[in-house]
């Protein structure tokens, strides 16, 4: 499938590769066909990556693994949520959550509160907001600052 991208002009995306959020994501129903696109030249598990959107080109949002931010990242989730991704495992399954850069780039923070969960094995996946005390706003300037400084990447 051939996609027409805001950021990434125009992009060939394998079948095998096309993410279906079944319920849209939070503010957006109506979209539900996604891919993850990363560098893959840079051959690494962690990383920024960007949830396009195959319904409407101009959305995509950056999204990280959380543990890469918050390795204690461990979420109560939404039993009846999980049926919708088929049978799942700690193998198969694809944590992200969304990254927020504001203009004052101190201020960046990702969003523990509605992380997605795909399910790799049959790229079925959800937005959920969940019940536990994880803030909407965690910053991570200042982490990513330290792993950067460490020899790390995110």
């Amino acid at each position: 499938m051939k996609a027409e991208t805001r950021l990434f002009g125009e992009i060939d995306v394998a079948d095998d590769k096309i993410i279906k959020i079944k319920e849209g994501i939070i503010g957006y129903p109506d979209f539900v066909h996604f891919t993850l696109i990363h560098d893959e030249e840079k051959k690494r598990k962690g990383g920024i990556k960007w949830l396009q959107s195959l319904d409407d080109g101009m959305f995509a949002l950056p999204v990280v693994d959380p543990l890469d931010i918050v390795p204690e990242y461990k979420p109560t989730v939404n039993k009846d949520a999980i049926k919708l991704l088929g049978d799942m495992s700690k193998d198969n399954i694809f944590v992200l959550v969304t990254i927020t850069v504001p203009k004052q780039i101190e201020q960046m923070s990702v969003n523990l509160k509605a992380p997605f969960l795909i399910n790799m094995d049959n790229l079925q996946g959800v937005q959920m907001i969940i019940e536990d005390n994880y803030p909407v706003k965690y910053k991570i300037y200042d982490i990513l600052k330290k792993k950067k400084a460490g020899g790390q990447t995110c």
